[in-house]
């Protein structure tokens, strides 16, 4: 069973940057593509940024794109998300999520494995 577990959220001030890192607990983590997922409270889950198993091919939700930078290291089985020039409507519970086919997917269904949730708070 793969294991997901974020690291790095909290509270930054608009404009600030925050790095959070998912770590997973076996090897298959890098036979499949990753991505990362939010949560504001009242709304619904949405994709943020992915990333296929070998990192050639990335993708972003148009709301952070310039902004957020998604990356892997299949070695040490972790995914990075790097957030920059952060914004109030960035407050979420982020999710990190893992499947088993390389490509990258925007749906949440799509997705196998599931972190525990990291909160970022960001202050106007």
């Amino acid at each position: 069973q793969v294991q997901l577990v974020e690291s790095g959220g909290g509270l930054v001030q608009a404009g600030g940057s925050l790095r959070l890192s998912c770590a997973a607990s076996k090897r298959t983590f890098s036979s499949g593509a990753m991505g990362w997922f939010r949560q504001a409270p009242g709304k619904e889950r949405e994709f943020v940024a992915g990333i296929s198993w070998s990192g050639s091919s990335t993708h972003y939700a148009e709301s952070v794109k310039g902004r957020f930078t998604i990356s892997r290291d299949n070695a040490k089985n972790t995914v990075d998300l790097q957030m920059n020039s952060l914004k109030p409507e960035d407050t979420a519970v982020y999710y990190c999520a893992g499947r088993q086919r390389r490509v990258v997917s925007i749906s949440g269904n799509e997705y196998d494995y599931w972190g525990q949730g990291t909160q970022v708070t960001v202050s106007s």
